[in-house]
């Protein structure tokens, strides 16, 4: 039937041309038949929907009286009612860009900016259908593959950001509604069945794409901060729906499951044996394919991963970073900070920070370290503490005064509240200060010897009353994991800190019971959540130059020359157990130094995730090894 009519219109329009009408004339024909159908006459009205109905390989003639009815519709929109040209107006609505050519786009897009400007009432409709054009059909997806397939989304895309940014200053408001309509539309993230997965995974980064576009055009006063909220929400989303069944086998160790890296005779092993796991080219060793049954999320957590940086880098080089960061901030405040599933995110602030360390780095641990003193929220501040232990001690472009400076406040808190306690040990009742010891300890691990190498950073480290704190009878080095505790100690005998007053027996404990209740059921005791990311794009291109591996920490008992402790600190800590320096959180061992980036993925694609309860078996005989990567930073019962 459109076919049948389309042809009658069709007719009446190339007689029209053949005596020359006027583009006014074409205008009056076309809201004669608009006017027609409040009469009951609705012949022309219908031929002219059906022409709408045209898209896919239209013949020169075809398109060219489509081109034709939306430009006279245009000049004629304030004829168009909504009530009684429903199946027009859903007609036009329903019209994908990407069917067609850039004559047609272009038609197309002046009858909607004109139909935004006529009426309040379609705002909405054009905003969407520009919206919905942000992603091109499910078909056309594999051509985009192609250097073709890029052509048509460039000239899509471009024309769609050119008619939302027309329209935003034709009608003021309709920029305010923009930013409600693109996060209503953002595409859903659970397709992890979905047969047509590789092609909805495309979809969403290319909807992304067009979001962070929003960000740094020309509306961004409008919806740039909105914008990015909603990318940031859509990278959490992915982000919790990666279990940590997807990322580890199913081995337990009292609840926590342990990486490390086997020692290099392991390594050689593995790859005589040819281990399939090794560098499949998509993952790391922990997000593979045979644990993550080539994962479509994490795949595509990676990807946008990715266009975030890259955007921020734009942003960086626009000077526009310290706006973003703003924005990036608040929203890190209102969703990052308490998702205690969170393992992958916010490395968007720590990019962030690595490209304006000065400003937007010492912001960051600034607003950490407030919200812990002068926070209310219990939960909120043990989280705030935690990503500030493991932010100073994993940032590479942080300067060793500023980290100096960030250990003196909490320090300075720990001991205010210490005066005011009397008790004994409580996990649960003093639980914020025993947060607070813990990252005190974690970040001395990363950083002592950078600060003790430092004469005046050295004399400031002396003068903090780190033992007086640590030796309170509220009894932190009792309740503090003991790997943290264990290689905090170390550390601190070798540098002359304090010397232990007492001989701490683990019995190769992973954590105790005190850390477990003072971690409570978020385990914010095992809460590292800048441990080493294990997205392989986002880690290769943009973390890793930023990154402090514990593989290439300078330990206060080691040597630039020596891959361990001297023989007469190894005495002195004989009644402590020594596999567990560090496993939750430390993750390099002090004896390799320097990798390149293929070595290194070769390193890490060797890690085990097996718990080795053995000391010999864990460390590989008398010779100590740290371990690599940190583990996942929760157990998987909290999740």
């Amino acid at each position: 039937m459109g076919v049948e009519l389309a042809h009658h219109f069709n007719g009446e329009v190339q007689e029209m041309e053949d005596v020359n009408f006027s583009d006014s004339e074409l205008v009056y024909h076309v809201r004669d038949a608009l006017i027609s159908v409040q009469s009951g006459d609705s012949d022309s009205y219908h031929q002219l929907v059906g022409v709408m109905h045209h898209s896919q390989r239209l013949a020169p003639d075809e398109v060219a009286l489509l081109v034709t009815s939306l430009k006279a519709l245009s000049g004629a929109v304030s004829y168009i009612d909504n009530v009684h040209h429903d199946s027009l107006l859903n007609s036009i609505f329903g019209m994908s860009m990407w069917n067609y050519g850039p004559d047609v786009m272009d038609a197309l897009l002046e009858l909607i900016i004109s139909l935004a400007a006529s009426n309040g009432k379609y705002i909405d409709s054009c905003l969407d259908m520009l919206v919905g054009n942000f992603m091109p059909p499910m078909y056309f997806v594999d051509a985009l593959k192609q250097p073709r397939g890029q052509k048509k989304k460039e000239q899509v895309l471009s024309r769609v950001h050119t008619a939302l940014e027309d329209i935003a200053t034709l009608v003021p408001m309709a920029a305010l509604r923009l930013s409600s309509i693109v996060v209503h539309r953002m595409p859903t993230t659970f397709f992890k069945k979905s047969l047509e997965k590789d092609r909805l995974k495309y979809r969403t980064e290319i909807y992304m794409e067009n979001m962070l576009r929003l960000e740094s055009g020309s509306i961004r006063e409008f919806v740039g901060s909105r914008m990015l909220m909603a990318v940031v929400d859509m990278l959490i989303e992915l982000d919790v729906s990666i279990g940590w069944d997807d990322i580890l086998r199913d081995d337990s160790c009292k609840g926590i499951f342990a990486i490390e890296l086997e020692d290099m005779d392991d390594i050689a092993a593995g790859d005589d044996d040819g281990d399939e796991e090794i560098d499949n080219g998509e993952l790391p060793a922990t997000l593979s394919q045979r644990s993550l049954g080539k994962n479509i999320v994490a795949d595509l957590l990676d990807s946008m991963m990715v266009q975030v940086f890259e955007h921020l880098e734009f942003c960086a080089n626009n000077k526009r970073l310290s706006e973003v960061f703003e924005t990036l901030l608040d929203s890190f405040m209102l969703t990052i900070l308490d998702t205690y599933k969170s393992k992958f995110a916010q490395f968007v602030m720590f990019y962030a920070c690595a490209l304006d360390p000065e400003n937007c780095g010492v912001k960051f641990a600034t607003m950490l370290v407030d919200r812990f003193v002068f926070g209310d929220n219990p939960l909120t501040r043990m989280s705030a503490v935690a990503y500030l232990a493991s932010y100073l001690a994993r940032a590479k472009f942080l300067s060793t005064a500023f980290v100096a400076s960030m250990l003196k406040r909490l320090v300075d808190w720990c001991l205010e509240y210490c005066k005011t306690q009397d008790g004994d040990v409580n996990p649960k009742a003093h639980r914020v200060f025993y947060s607070g010891c813990q990252a005190i300890m974690y970040v001395l691990c990363f950083c002592m010897r950078s600060i003790v190498d430092v004469p005046w950073l050295k004399s400031q480290l002396l003068l903090m009353p780190i033992e007086r704190i640590l030796k309170h009878k509220l009894g932190p080095l009792k309740v503090c994991l003991p790997s943290i505790v264990e290689e905090f100690l170390k550390q601190a005998k070798a540098a002359r800190l304090f010397t232990p007053s007492e001989t701490f027996m683990f019995e190769d404990l992973l954590e105790s019971d005190f850390s477990r209740d003072f971690g409570g059921l978020e385990r914010l005791d095992m809460f590292f959540p800048f441990d080493p990311c294990l997205l392989k794009k986002s880690d290769r291109n943009f973390i890793r130059p930023n990154f402090v591996y514990w593989k290439h920490v300078r330990t206060s008992y080691g040597s630039d020359d020596e891959d361990s402790s001297d023989e007469d600190i190894n005495e002195d800590f004989v009644t402590m157990n020594e596999d567990n320096f560090m496993e939750e959180g430390m993750a390099r061992s002090p004896d390799e130094q320097h990798l390149d980036l293929d070595e290194f993925d070769h390193a890490m694609n060797k890690m085990s995730i097996t718990p080795k309860n053995g000391l010999n078996y864990r460390f590989g005989g008398d010779k100590m090894q740290m371990p690599s990567r940190i583990r996942p930073s929760m157990s998987p019962e909290s999740l």
